[in-house]
């Protein structure tokens, strides 16, 4: 199996946020890049673009609700063709600077609340394949395994790439547990980096209460290792587990265009 170990970064605004994500995306082999709608601004988007492009590392646009102060962790009401449109406006922004940077982006994230609400709600999950087709059907959706997203986008031709998270807790019904939960984070290094060996190698994670739970179809043949920037030490993360995938086996690949 291929894999991929991307981050979720950019995410600062103005004075706000890590200005040097060098040593990150030096882990990593794709960035999901904040598009300005939670993070990000036109200066972040200019010098995310650019170390990306310097690095090899390849691009994701990670797309959200319309909301700063929340950070993208609130559900928005929004209607499925302004929700389109919104999710349009985001790609076209961060593929205009990585055009700027020699580079393009290749596939597409939802980030935080958006991501969540689309595991289960019809319209919005069909509003990011909408996007994705007006925009370019070549690119991949990045989401997590079986869900309401991940099927509409098969249905309508849109290649997935399964994706798994190293540093969060998993439900019973594999999906991410609330922020809130007390086992929401996982923030050692080696627990990280076991976790992701045995998703790759198994394509299953132990949820916080014991079960497993499936993070890729059986027949997968690439599944993508998320590592938030804002998890306490994520440079550490990224480290521990590219080191161990490398360590078995596995190169780190971007994620490329569908087609």
């Amino acid at each position: 199996m291929r894999a991929h170990l991307d981050t979720d970064i950019g995410e600062g605004f103005g004075v706000w946020g890590n200005h040097d994500e060098s040593a990150l995306m030096a882990q990593v082999s794709a960035a999901n890049i904040a598009c300005g709608f939670h993070a990000g601004d036109p200066d972040i988007l200019r010098r995310t673009t650019a170390l990306a492009a310097e690095l090899g590392v390849s691009i994701g646009a990670q797309v959200s609700y319309r909301d700063l102060a929340g950070f993208g962790r609130r559900f928005i009401d929004v209607a499925r063709p302004t929700l389109v449109n919104e999710i349009v406006y985001q790609i076209g922004a961060l593929q205009a600077f990585a055009r700027v940077a020699g580079t393009e982006v290749t596939y597409v994230k939802a980030h935080g609340a958006l991501y969540n609400v689309a595991a289960e709600h019809v319209e919005q999950a069909a509003a990011i394949v909408d996007a994705v087709e007006l925009v370019d059907p070549g690119l991949a959706l990045l989401c997590q395994y079986d869900t309401e997203v991940w099927r509409q986008a098969r249905e309508r031709g849109i290649a997935t790439v399964a994706e798994a998270f190293v540093d969060r807790g998993y439900t019973a019904e594999g999906r991410l547990v609330s922020r809130k939960h007390p086992a929401a984070l996982v923030t050692d290094a080696e627990e990280a980096a076991r976790r992701a060996l045995a998703m790759v190698t198994e394509r299953r994670v132990t949820s916080v209460d014991g079960d497993t739970v499936a993070v890729a179809p059986d027949d997968a043949t690439a599944l993508a290792l998320c590592v938030h920037s804002d998890t306490p030490g994520a440079l550490e993360l990224a480290t521990a587990t590219g080191a161990a995938l490398r360590a078995h086996g596995f190169d780190l690949a971007p994620i490329g265009r569908a087609r």
